[in-house]
Parts: structure tokens; C-alpha cells; sequence
């Protein structure tokens, strides 16, 4: 048995992409901080195909340990697809960010996806089929006002798996490497990112997909070639593209 494991799966994109794969037919394992939500998502699973395996873990990446101990504990799974979608938006100027927030976020929306997408690409590289697709943003091709440091994080993952693709390109690998760039989505960032309890997308934000359209645009990636689905920040649209970010190949002596 294959399996799609999908990082942050307990609400948003990551719930609605278990959603859109399941309906594919994959088997899941969905790994989140939230027990209650995730069980609530194998429940919606079993409703779209009863025969699906769905594979619970509980876990907060952010924490470096638990990142190494989740990866290990998968290791009797065969995985077909590693989606890291986990992470978490801070809308604030540098000077009066909170650190201890900060630092977390540093924790899990660049640490933990590059232990991750590494221990994922040493094992799976060379087998027919893989794919890793990490969650950027349009943050990650676009600096946002007092979100510096949060578009910073996802600059990363944008260059990083954009040049994680070259790389396995270049080596004649089996796996393919892409990103996904969503602009202004409806889900439980802006909260996250605003420390507040409430925020409602309509009559706040002009323009914003739904979770479900995002995963939509996860799944047309997936079925691509191309290294990167990005959605452009003026008209909404989305696009698949080759590499935007410049790539040199290193030659040695």
C-alpha cells in the first residue's frame, strides 16, 4: 500500500488537500497538533471511501526532536507523496515581533520541512512515482509589509524546493520536487498570524480563494510537470510554471 502524508492536515489547505486525494483514492497519513480535528478528517475520509487507510499522527513539528521521531515512526509506510503544508503566518515589524512566536515559526516553517523534505529525498529519490510538494506562499516571491519575517521563511521554501527540483532534475531521479504559492486564503492564518480569535475573509480582504479551490490548485501541480503553481496577486489566477528563482550549476575541479 501507497500513502500521501500531508503535515498540518487538521484544517485549511492541508485538510481540504487529505480531502482532494482521498476522492483520488490515496491512502492518507495526516499528521497535525490537534487530535480531535484529525480524527474528524479520517471520519470525513471514511464517508468519501470506507476502504481508504488513514494513518493519525499527533505531533507538533515545531519541536526539532519530534520532527526526526515522526519521520522514523512512518518508516513500515511506503509513501508515495510528502506534502509539508504545517506552518503558521506573524503579521508585525521587526522591531516588535514577538520572538518567542518567532522563533517557533522559524522551528516549523524551516527546520522541520527541511529535515523532512531531506530524510524524504534520501529514502525516495530514486523511486518511480514520488513527488514532495512543500506549501510556500505568495509571500515566498513577494515581500508583505509587516510580514518580513514571515515571507523571509517562505522565500526559503520557495528557493530551497525550487532548487531541489534542479537538483533531482539534474541527477536523472525519479521524484519530482514542487511548490505550491497560494495567495490570500480562507483559513485559520490570519488568525494565526494576527493573535486574535476571530477573523472573517469577507468584507476584509478584496480578493481570496477557499481552502477547497487551493487544494484544487495542489491537485492540477500534482498532475503537472511544471516546478512551481503560484497564484498571481493582482488577478487571482493560477499558474504553473519551470523554476522562477535563478539556478547555477556548481562545476568542480
Amino acid at each position: 500500500m501507497k500513502y500521501t502524508v500531508i503535515t498540518g492536515a487538521s484544517s485549511g489547505i492541508g485538510y481540504e488537500s487529505a480531502i482532494a486525494f482521498a476522492s483520488r483514492g490515496k491512502n492518507l497519513i495526516i499528521a497535525a497538533r490537534r487530535t480531535e480535528e484529525l480524527e474528524e478528517l479520517k471520519s470525513k475520509v471514511a464517508e468519501i471511501n470506507s476502504s481508504l487507510d488513514v494513518i493519525i499522527r499527533t505531533v507538533d513539528l515545531s519541536v526539532p526532536a519530534n520532527v526526526y521521531e515522526f519521520y522514523e515512526s512512518l518508516r513500515n509506510y511506503q509513501i508515495e507523496t510528502w506534502i509539508n503544508n504545517a506552518g503558521f503566518g506573524n503579521y508585525a515589524s521587526v522591531g516588535e515581533q514577538n520572538l518567542n512566536k518567532i522563533e517557533t515559526m522559524l522551528h516549523l516553517n524551516i527546520e522541520a520541512l527541511t529535515i523532512l523534505s531531506s530524510l524524504y529525498v534520501r529514502d525516495y529519490a530514486e523511486v518511480e512515482g514520488t513527488q514532495i510538494i512543500n506549501i510556500s506562499s505568495r509571500g515566498g516571491y513577494t515581500i508583505v509589509a509587516d510580514a518580513v519575517t514571515y515571507c523571509a521563511t517562505k522565500f526559503y521554501v520557495s528557493a530551497f524546493t525550487e532548487g531541489l527540483a534542479q537538483e533531482l532534475s539534474n541527477k536523472g531521479a525519479a521524484m519530482q520536487a514542487k511548490v505550491l504559492a497560494p495567495a490570500a486564503t480562507e483559513t485559520e492564518f490570519a488568525k494565526r498570524s494576527l493573535d486574535i480569535d476571530e477573523f472573517r475573509y469577507e468584507g476584509a480582504v478584496p480578493k481570496f480563494h477557499t481552502a477547497q479551490e487551493m487544494a484544487g490548485f495542489l491537485l492540477e501541480l500534482y498532475d503537472s510537470q511544471k516546478v512551481v503553481g503560484i497564484v498571481d496577486g493582482e488577478t487571482y489566477e493560477f499558474e504553473l510554471r519551470d523554476p522562477i528563482y535563478p539556478y547555477v550549476t556548481r562545476t568542480r575541479k
